[in-house]
């Protein structure tokens, strides 16, 4: 079936390009303002006066598929929304570790958005998954900020590249959904820097989206739609956007310092007062105009580059793009565990030998998230179908348990007695398990990562009956697996696979194609494990990254703490061996780069594909730096006995650590430890190389210790001639247990006792001589 569309927008398919510079000098003040805010729900705001006739564009929610509404419908559900390809949510899309499949499945999404009259989806989001309880997880690719920036870079590349737009969200330091309208993001800037903003650098840097999409929260108490450092001196002036910052809905605390701040476009509409706050404050000479004129002309920028596709919105495959949903789906399930029973792996199925099914979500499929992301699918696959589909044969199935909590307790014992029975006389269940839709959702977080206990109770009593027992899971974020998965001989994790997830999952566990998935977030043995434990969801209006840069695997790896299934793992039905790992080192401090080279060999029986990732270390910095870092990756297919060598090319920034005093990136030279592998725990090869950094040291102050001075190439040669002075003169002597303690001392404290290495002219003069290099 193909989708086509009539027009809806007469007035933005009419007009041609408009004359950016020419409207800025000729609209008024109050058209001007009026410009930089929504007209409704969903649409910016237009200008019918003639000769400056502005025409209005639709943005619509996203990220996994087109959710486009009417003006009537209710904004948090499905109510009125089109038909759309609901394509794997982003837990899924980023197992996937595929960059050119999320360019694909971006140009399919860009085609339902020209189809349907909208001139900017907004999507994807890329905010970092924290922690595990955060309730829009689904919505986000990673823990790791490479992955997260990578796979979103694609997505927009591929979605753009139709003529539509994208709003890259939420920028920034988003991480969870309780009081997520007010609550402060306490982060200290390296932090910031390494993890949270590292993912949108990359994406805006390569794939510059239309929009990015402004946070609801606080960032070390300054609202993000407020924060110039944010929005101005690091999105543009460092990172070279130029495109248009909108706000998330409802987001906008004070309009007028928001705009000062690079705000440049509030949705929804206010009916018009805060365009009338804009208006007063140019007035009264506390707003350049020159500001709002600079949000005007990306505005109208935005609006010439959505004209041409508005004009030509043109159709799309619904099944072709039903199929690239199925693949999607199948290639961004996981498989995290595949044990043998009776000498061979549990999975991939046997079609022909006895099977059963049990489990509600088999039947009626948990496929998407709750909240603004909800699409409306155009056609929908459950697993049981599908299974019944491959096999040929009406497989018996048991639905376990109930969806909603509301479940009596005689009707969970009915329900598990019926799949009790039916599990004692299959060869194999398949049993899908999950988490039900009231239990995730944007707008809360989880208070645990528990599966429910009916479920898990399921489990326990079926495994008791079937020594071949596959679960498959339903969830859009981790869940804890440890306590049960003996259970299971092979566990299949799902995600939320989108409208054609049924049919994956059918494919995967009959062999129809491999698994290939990868996980792009640790799954601990316990929530408590979690970095983020104690300091989320935080209180009192704050939230303290008391972890700094040790998030996921980060925190796993340097505390060498076991889990459930390490960041990067990921099972398939065929092995693969590395070999020939090789490293070469190129220029120094700011223009270093290496050359990362490997040879990966399908040794198994069937085709596959492996996921390489390279993980880099600092051993000798001298800050804290976690162990080991992603720096990239790669996802490569090969037949059996196929073998293939991947180049990786790391420059300095890979090597980088944000330094806190300096504020700057820095390379500081040292050892670095390459490692390659299949996980984060699972390295195949690791080389040791040296790399020349840069001069990192910090400025000397009165409050340098004397340790940090002594250790200044100007400053610690000037000291230690004191010190041999003062010791043949008679002055105080710095004995061994003295200097130990007057290491850590400020070199004003010393400066102020009487007799000392120096007084507080010397001191001075000291400063001014280790700066002047």
């Amino acid at each position: 079936m193909t989708f086509e569309t009539t027009a809806t927008q007469t007035s933005a398919r009419a007009a041609g390009p408009l004359d950016v510079e020419r409207l800025v000098q000729e609209l008024t003040l109050e058209e001007k303002a009026s410009l930089t805010s929504g007209s409704d729900f969903w649409n910016t705001q237009p200008i019918d006066r003639p000769g400056a006739e502005v025409p209005a564009v639709m943005v619509t929610d996203g990220p996994h598929g087109l959710r486009k509404q009417d003006e009537s419908a209710d904004h948090l559900g499905l109510g009125g929304s089109v038909p759309a390809t609901c394509f794997p949510t982003a837990a899924a899309l980023g197992s996937t570790w595929n960059v050119d499949l999320l360019h694909r499945v971006g140009q399919a999404l860009g085609r339902e958005t020209r189809a349907n009259d909208v001139a900017v989806l907004l999507g994807p989001g890329i905010n970092i998954k924290r922690s595990p309880l955060c309730g829009r997880n689904f919505e986000y690719f990673s823990e790791d900020p490479v992955v997260s920036g990578d796979l979103g870079a694609a997505l927009i590349q591929g979605i753009q590249s139709q003529g539509v737009g994208t709003s890259l969200k939420h920028f920034a330091a988003n991480n969870q959904e309780t009081d997520r309208m007010r609550v402060s993001a306490d982060v200290d800037e390296r932090t910031l820097r390494e993890i949270y903003l590292t993912a949108f650098e990359r994406a805006v840097k390569k794939a510059s989206p239309w929009t990015v999409m402004c946070s609801y929260n606080k960032i070390n108490g300054t609202y993000a739609s407020q924060d110039h450092w944010l929005l101005t001196e690091v999105l543009r002036d460092e990172w070279g956007y130029d495109g248009v910052v909108v706000s998330d809905w409802g987001a906008v605390s004070d309009r007028v310092p928001a705009l000062a701040a690079g705000l440049d476009l509030e949705m929804p509409s206010t009916g018009g007062r805060t365009d009338a706050e804009v208006v007063a404050a140019v007035r009264a000479g506390t707003l350049d105009e020159a500001v709002l004129d600079q949000a005007v002309r990306r505005h109208l920028t935005l609006l010439n580059r959505a004209l041409p596709a508005l004009a030509e919105p043109g159709s799309f495959d619904e099944a072709e793009h039903h199929a690239l949903a199925r693949e999607a789906a199948a290639e961004g399930a996981v498989l995290l565990r595949n044990e043998p029973v009776d000498g061979q792996p549990a999975l991939p199925l046997d079609r022909t030998a006895p099977l059963a099914v049990i489990g509600e979500f088999a039947r009626t499929p948990r496929y998407q998230g709750a909240g603004s992301s909800q699409v409306n699918p155009t056609r929908l696959d459950d697993a049981l179908t599908e299974i019944r589909a491959i096999t040929g044969t009406e497989v018996p199935f048991a639905a376990g348990f109930g969806l909603t909590d509301e479940t009596s307790a005689t009707d969970v014992a009915a329900l598990r007695a019926e799949a009790v029975d039916l599990a004692r006389g299959a060869g194999t269940v398949v049993l899908f398990l999950g988490l039900p839709a009231s239990h995730e959702s944007e707008g809360f977080d989880r208070d645990h990562m528990d599966l429910p206990a009916d479920q898990v109770e399921l489990l326990e009593a079926v495994a008791e009956v079937c020594d071949r027992v596959v679960v498959v899971l339903a969830n859009g974020s981790a869940v804890t697996i440890a306590p049960w998965q003996r259970h299971a001989a092979a566990i299949l994790e799902g995600w939320l696979g989108g409208q054609a997830g049924g049919g994956a999952i059918a494919d995967l566990l009959f062999g129809v194609r491999n698994p290939s998935g990868r996980l792009t977030e640790t799954v601990p043995v316990r929530l408590e494990d979690n970095a983020s434990y104690g300091n989320f969801p935080g209180e009192l209006g704050h939230v303290r990254y008391g972890e700094g840069v040790l998030v996921g695997y980060r925190y796993y790896d340097a505390k060498r703490m076991d889990v459930a299934f390490p960041f990067g793992h990921g099972l398939s039905y065929t092995t693969f061996g590395y070999e020939d790992l090789s490293v070469t080192v190129s220029g120094e401090g700011p223009t270093a780069s290496l050359t990362v080279d490997v040879t990966v060999t399908n040794t198994g029986a069937v085709a596959g594909a492996e996921v390489v990732q390279v993980y880099v270390g600092d051993p000798q910095a001298t800050v804290e730096r976690p162990e080991r870092e992603l720096k990239a990756f790669g996802k490569v297919s090969l037949a059996p006995g196929g073998t293939r060598t991947l180049t990786f090319e790391l420059d300095a920034r890979d090597l980088s650590y944000w330094h806190p005093v300096l504020r700057r990136w820095v390379v500081e030279g040292g050892e670095f430890v390459v490692s390659v592998g299949a996980s984060s725990r699972d390295l195949r090869g690791s080389v040791t190389v040296d790399v020349v950094g840069e001069d990192v040291t910090p400025p000397l102050t009165p409050w340098s210790t004397l340790g940090e001075a002594l250790a200044h190439p100007v400053a610690g040669e000037i000291i230690r001639a004191s010190m041999a002075q003062a010791g043949g003169s008679g002055a105080m002597p710095l004995d061994d247990g003295m200097m130990a303690m007057a290491a850590g001392m400020p070199l004003r404290v010393i400066a102020s006792f009487d007799g000392m290495l120096f007084d507080e002219a010397q001191l001075d003069q000291l400063v001014a001589a280790a700066n002047a290099r």
